[in-house]
């Protein structure tokens, strides 16, 4: 019995590292063709940027290649076994299907364990890694776009034009401050001798720091003053036209705990002096209902990671029996009834995403009912395969 659970252990792990390894480069294809590559083509990022981006992709898309890969395996290696009579012989020496599959269900408990902490904490973590290194590359690409002896106008409100840019030291600066409405008619205009430009991407921010700045403001008034030391800071966005503050689905598990703690402790009603009780309680359940609409996003999220963390369990359960079924050694064959089920999983958990405004439907537990749903057919499944029915 041992010999055989080495084996089967041998042939699972073999086709889930091979399976795994598929989908991971298949996943970070697209994600690399889109974002980085054009930025090394182009000749913005180094080698060493891609290879630091590809290193901190890899755990956020093994979020979804280790389910999909731990299906795919099931579904070959049983498939094997079954066309070629192995499981035939196994149960002609008296071995059920239960026992002999015991440590191929240890092994997707395992996986599990693995893929919460993938989801609820690496995952996010090597995400917003990710990103960062893109404003990183971002800004130094800003860099090589302030040319020199040209106006730029990219930062709104401002008119930046530079005689020297080495690398981001910058020489002669020249800074014009717009009105920033018809009323408002005053425009002020900096000088610097020297500067420096920095990326600040925890801030997400672009810091200029001047060096013997003068600035004349005009208007209803005039005036002039001048600072050996003057920090500009300009926003990421207003520049980009993008908002990169971290999505919800980029926060660790402990992260959207304290951000759904933050957000009910802030929006908890004060009940006001002087109302009657009917009228406190309907003013109590509209700031409930409020409550929850503003929360529901979050609990959404929280119930992904965890409920997402299971589906090795549930794929297992139902790619065994499947793949007995199946009865194929074909390789094409198992990945398209994978591609399938992976399909049908992720539909729930779309329609919850979906659904995360609309907190009636309970969107946060439509998220969890894959999981029910595999691990109830995969039971079934397997007790009929076991039977020999």
């Amino acid at each position: 019995m041992k010999t055989l659970h080495t084996y089967l252990l041998r042939q699972v792990l073999a086709s889930l590292c091979l399976t795994v390894a598929v989908f991971t480069f298949v996943l970070l294809l697209g994600n690399v063709l889109r974002e980085v590559l054009t930025l090394l083509v182009s000749g913005h990022a180094s080698a060493g940027t891609l290879t630091q981006a590809i290193g901190l992709l890899i755990p956020f898309v093994w979020v979804f290649a280790l389910p999909m890969g731990l299906l795919t395996a099931m579904l070959l290696v049983f498939g094997r076994l079954s066309a070629d009579h192995e499981l035939t012989a196994a149960r002609a020496s008296g071995i059920s299907l239960l026992s002999l599959i015991t440590p191929v269900l240890l092994l997707s408990l395992l996986c599990c364990a693995l893929s919460a902490w993938i989801n609820m904490q690496l995952g996010p973590q090597c995400r917003v890694a990710y990103v960062n290194l893109l404003f990183k590359v971002k800004g130094e690409l800003l860099n090589a776009q302030l040319p020199e002896g040209r106006y730029i106008r990219d930062f709104p409100g401002y008119i930046f034009y530079t005689e020297k840019n080495r690398g981001g030291r910058l020489e002669n600066v020249t800074i014009l401050t717009l009105p920033k409405n018809a009323t408002n008619s005053s425009t002020t205009t900096i000088l610097a001798p020297r500067g420096r430009l920095e990326v600040d991407v925890p801030g997400k921010q672009y810091v200029l720091h001047l060096t013997d700045a003068r600035s004349v403001t005009t208007g209803s008034r005039v005036a002039i003053s001048a600072s050996p030391e003057l920090t500009l800071n300009f926003d990421m966005a207003s520049v980009t036209n993008k908002n990169y503050k971290p999505r919800i689905s980029d926060l660790t598990f402990w992260q959207l705990r304290e951000e759904l703690a933050d957000l009910e402790q802030r929006t908890s009603p004060a009940p006001a002096r002087g109302t009657s009780s009917d009228e406190l309680r309907a003013q109590l359940r509209l700031a409930a209902r409020q409550q929850k609409d503003l929360t529901e996003p979050i609990r959404v999220e929280l119930n992904r990671q965890v409920a997402f963390s299971f589906a090795c369990f549930g794929f297992t359960l139902v790619g065994i029996p499947l793949g007995i079924r199946v009865h194929r050694r074909e390789t094409n064959i198992g990945v398209a009834i994978a591609l399938g089920l992976v399909l049908i999983y992720y539909c729930f958990v779309l329609t919850g995403q979906a659904l995360s405004g609309r907190p009636e439907f309970a969107p946060h537990l439509i998220v969890w009912l894959p999981n029910f749903l595999f691990q109830a057919a995969g039971a079934v499944l397997l007790w009929r395969a076991n039977k020999g029915i």
